[in-house]
């Protein structure tokens, strides 16, 4: 397979930048940019993958290009991250009686690393809402037993944390397995992500607690006897044999942040930094492909904005709505099977952007303060490449005054989001260290030829989509580092098959990566660092909303 297009080719051949006068950010730019970056070739840029890889070449051959110093590992432009992957076991299954109920298909272990674990000769008994401890069976009820646990009838975002509570939770610790009956009702793409396994520390190997899988329905309505609904807290249902676990495996190609400096001017303060960072990396490809209009028009009325959409079935009115938007795709042209998860948005247009705005600043004087360039890995894998880089940071970690990410900035119209249009631009962490960086960013905007009105909704504490926790400016927040993310907004194509370039807005995209770039050279001029209304808290503690 030829990963490098041709676009992609001629930029990796273009000459070294001379200094110049700053220039403009180019939308044209940008839209060559992420047509190679978010190319089919790159087959959705999954951490440890080739096309993963491929970026991350690309990125740093532009960082040299630019003439920005290297600052990764031993003189270079990557920091190597020691990840490998944990995945299903797919040799496992669950059977009950002549039934065989396989891992990938009815049966997906999470959460808990480890070998594959017997559940032979293990009793089934209902143990609860797995949202509602005060129902849950005892101890000594679920030990040594299969306990199956109600989900939510609606599954959200917040059901990550409802997973990790009964896993946790002594009152399963001895329990043979603990099964989640939700897999009818996620996404595909969940499902895709969740059998493709997780990236995560080669020092993390010893499981803790109680492996956790989630099942089908059938598969637990098979182990219990009977359906699950009407069956109460302590119902026992059949015995069951086989293996259900996870075991690791080596990445294919390593992961790689790729960082990179452009030098200050004023000896005083140049080793101190205003840092600028988008992810590389995306969700990779699905195993079987789908019809690219289709599953636009079925998530233009079921599910707005992608994974972020409980995934449910559709009335008849909107079958009806369905339809209607297919048939006028089809009018124009024939299904398209498609299954690379391109991920042009996320974080396509933050790369580009990140890309264009080290062109820009070279290209100009060179502010007091340096820019410290960085290209995240694994952000798709819980904000991974950021929480490394912080908690190893290639130059001292308090010598970095201020962050700003970009990620998801090139949509936002009205037909992505309700409340968007040509100004809308999310703001995630404006004054939640220290008002004076809201300030600054406020001021900057106000001084724009058209300023965003910014949308800080999803800002507020104990907001359920968690946006604060979601982002890799977060990773910088945890240090002290007065940190914003940038966010243009989701949308229908949110890690789906269909988030692909020709459906950006070019121009937006360019007015946020101008933006970006004002914020730091405002900042990189200050004669102090923005001021923290706040102490440093532990870096090591949750993130909380």
């Amino acid at each position: 397979m030829r990963l490098v297009p041709l676009c992609l080719a001629l930029l990796l051949a273009s000459g070294p930048l001379p200094a110049q006068s700053a220039a403009p950010i180019s939308a044209m730019a940008l839209k060559i940019r992420l047509f190679a970056l978010a190319h089919d070739s790159m087959g959705g840029r999954a951490t440890g993958s080739e096309g993963g890889f491929k970026a991350a070449d690309y990125i740093a051959s532009e960082f040299k290009r630019v003439g920005l110093e290297p600052a990764g590992d031993n003189g270079t432009y990557f920091q190597a991250i020691p990840f490998s992957r944990y995945q299903p076991d797919r040799r496992g299954e669950i059977v009950v009686g002549g039934a065989r109920f396989g891992v990938g298909q009815d049966v997906i272990p999470m959460l808990a690393p480890g070998l594959g674990r017997s559940i032979a000769g293990a009793q089934v008994i209902a143990g609860g809402a797995l949202d509602d401890t005060t129902t849950w069976i005892s101890a000594e009820q679920a030990r040594g037993k299969v306990v199956i646990l109600t989900p939510p009838a609606e599954i959200g975002r917040r059901i990550g944390p409802a997973l990790a509570g009964p896993r946790r939770s002594r009152r399963f610790a001895d329990a043979a397995l603990i099964a989640v009956p939700m897999l009818d009702q996620l996404g595909s793409e969940v499902v895709a992500a969740m059998t493709a396994g997780r990236v995560m520390l080669d020092t993390a190997r010893t499981a803790q607690g109680p492996l956790l899988a989630l099942v089908t329905a059938r598969a637990a309505a098979a182990m219990l006897g009977r359906p699950l609904e009407g069956a109460t807290p302590g119902t026992m249902g059949v015995t069951v044999s086989g293996s259900v676990g996870l075991g690791f495996v080596p990445l294919a190609y390593p992961a790689r942040n790729v960082v990179g400096i452009l030098r200050g001017a004023d000896p005083a303060r140049n080793r101190t930094y205003v840092s600028l960072s988008a992810h590389s990396d995306h969700v990779g490809f699905d195993r079987a492909p789908v019809d690219h209009d289709s599953l636009r028009a079925y998530n233009r009325v079921i599910r707005p904005m992608g994974a972020d959409s409980p995934s449910r079935a559709a009335t008849p009115a909107e079958w009806t709505e369905i339809h209607r938007i297919l048939d006028s795709l089809r009018a124009i042209r024939p299904a398209r099977p498609d299954s690379i998860r391109n991920g042009a948005d996320d974080d396509g247009t933050g790369t580009v952007a990140l890309l264009e705005v080290a062109e820009s600043f070279r290209r100009g004087p060179a502010p007091a303060r340096s820019i410290l360039f960085v290209s995240h890995a694994a952000e798709e894998e819980g904000l991974l490449g950021s929480a490394w880089f912080t908690d190893h940071a290639t130059v001292p970690i308090d010598s970095i005054v201020s962050e700003v990410d970009m990620d998801m900035i090139g949509r936002g119209s009205a037909t992505d989001l309700p409340d968007a249009g040509p100004g809308y631009l999310e703001m995630i962490g404006l004054t939640r260290l220290s008002k004076e960086y809201g300030a600054i960013l406020d001021r900057v905007n106000a001084r724009q030829p058209k300023p965003f009105t910014f949308n800080l909704a999803f800002d507020v504490p104990g907001h359920p989509l968690q946006y604060y926790c979601r982002a890799d400016h977060y990773n910088y927040a945890r240090y002290g580092i007065p940190s914003v993310s940038l966010s243009r907004g989701e949308h229908l194509d949110y890690h789906q098959v269909t988030d692909e370039p020709q459906y950006i807005d070019y121009d937006a995209l360019a007015r946020v990566a101008t933006f970006a770039a004002d914020v730091a050279r405002e900042v990189a001029g200050l004669d102090h660092r923005p001021q923290l209304d706040r102490p440093k808290g532990d870096p090591k503690a949750a993130c909380v909303q």
